[in-house]
């Protein structure tokens, strides 16, 4: 079932308690407490008027075999989310309940999630959440680029009649309140924003960025630039893509339906469409900031599995930079019934216990040591067997008289006794997968195991 929040976060008056708390929003004298100070315009009206399309359909190359059997969106992440939870929560909070979701390289644990957890919203009122598989609705191809995706679905996209179209990367984790981000787009009279993280010139080589003016409107755009150019003014800070859009509707199915005709086109917004409009269009970056702070947000690309067990075990700190405890902007997840985690036997030398970790429910720590780890739900950890620095995924159980130490061990895996990974590294590039910084990755066919059920 999906984790829900009370009922008055689904409607204008969770929002506006939050921007009231914030200092983002002041009740009006008149009393039209919905608008916001200096005249910006009606978030709950904008959000209503938005229709987001959450590009899912990556298949995550270099995560390897952790996405053999899944898409990236359905990867796992945080002891108890799919990556996919995270832009899907950002819609719900921020108040965007026309959601639909491009599915296609083996969506079929991704399609079930959204499915058991997300299919619960109030049709009457015409909220949904709902799935766009690549299904060659207009060619005789698959999506073949992320402006594709979307050029395939125009006439579902049409019969919904949005005013704004909200393109959202399905692949990444963070929080993020796109009722702001749309609010930047119509106050800039934009036709097009993107939405951009702050990185370091070094960092900058691996993403798409923009070069802007000091009114952050783009003058130009790079596909992993050698030399980057940074944000007017700043300290050597580059505007990097985080992959998410705001169209002007109109304007989108004009582009849609040039880009389509070009044969040359790879039909990627960032690689083709982007750079086709900025000389004669007004495309602005939006820089995620926090509206209060003004500094950068939590914001990961976990797409390489050193990114994925570094921002697991971020997760581990006594404040973490991603605060899945707060209680004004949850993330929401299927999960199912499971009982609370057991720590069981106290005996000297025998004794279940875990320290500086998360661990989920339906867990059981038989008489075993688990430090600085995390374990998601149903994971057994069998009597003198200790687990340390780890990310296990769901439903492994470790044999007893085990050693883990800095892996990422995947769904369903059946440890045996004794099983030592993460001492020898030699050793366990002969079995396993080893990445440059010594994170070990195990999945089932690894070690002889049936993966694909339950991916």
């Amino acid at each position: 079932m999906l984790c829900l929040p009370f009922e008055s976060r689904f409607h204008g008056d969770y929002l506006l308690d939050t921007r009231l708390r914030l200092g983002l929003q002041q009740p009006h004298e008149s009393g039209d407490s919905t608008m916001i100070r200096d005249n910006q315009p009606n978030v709950n009206r904008l959000t209503r008027e938005t229709l987001a399309l959450v590009l899912a359909g990556g298949r995550g190359s270099r995560l390897h075999e952790l996405t053999r059997w899944r898409a990236k969106p359905a990867a796992f992440f945080g002891g108890k989310f799919r990556i996919i939870d995270f832009p899907l929560s950002n819609c719900v909070n921020s108040g965007v309940r026309h959601i639909s979701v491009l599915t296609q390289y083996k969506a079929h644990s991704l399609i079930r999630h959204l499915v058991r957890g997300w299919s619960q919203f109030q049709s009457e009122l015409g909220e949904f959440v709902e799935v766009l598989p690549a299904s060659q609705r207009t060619t005789d191809s698959w999506y073949s680029g992320t402006a594709d995706a979307i050029h395939q679905n125009l006439d579902i996209i049409k019969s919904l009649r949005p005013k704004h179209v909200l393109i959202l990367s399905g692949d990444h984790v963070y929080k993020m309140d796109y009722g702001e981000l749309l609010t930047y787009h119509v106050r800039n009279k934009a036709r097009m924003t993107v939405a951009c993280v702050e990185v370091s010139v070094e960092e900058a080589r691996q993403f798409g960025v923009m070069t802007v003016n000091e009114e952050y409107r783009v003058l130009k755009f790079d596909e992993k630039p050698a030399d980057p150019q940074p944000i007017p003014g700043s300290d050597g800070r580059v505007l990097a893509s985080m992959g998410n859009y705001v169209f002007d509707t109109d304007f989108l199915y004009e582009q849609l339906d040039k880009d389509a005709a070009n044969p040359l086109s790879g039909h990627d917004f960032g690689k083709d469409i982007i750079p086709s409009i900025i000389r004669d269009e007004a495309i602005y970056a939006y820089p995620f900031r926090d509206p209060v702070t003004g500094e950068q947000p939590y914001w990961r690309d976990v797409g390489t599995l050193d990114a994925f067990w570094d921002a697991n075990m971020g997760l581990l700190e006594v404040t973490p930079e991603l605060n899945l405890y707060d209680e004004d902007w949850p993330i929401l997840t299927y999960q199912r019934q499971l009982p609370s985690a057991k720590f069981v036997f106290q005996d000297e030398g025998r004794e279940g216990k875990a320290v500086d970790s998360v661990v989920s429910g339906g867990c059981i720590i038989s008489g075993a040591l688990v430090r600085h780890s995390l374990l998601f739900s149903g994971v057994r950890v069998r009597s003198f067997s200790e687990v340390e620095d780890s990310v296990i995924l769901p439903e492994v159980t470790i044999g007893r008289n085990c050693r883990i130490k800095k892996a990422i061990v995947d769904r369903g895996c059946q440890l045996p006794d004794g099983t030592v990974i993460g001492e020898d590294p030699d050793a366990d590039a002969r079995r396993f997968r080893v990445t440059e910084n010594g994170v070990v990755l195990v999945t089932p066919d690894m070690i002889g195991q049936s993966s694909a059920h339950g991916a």
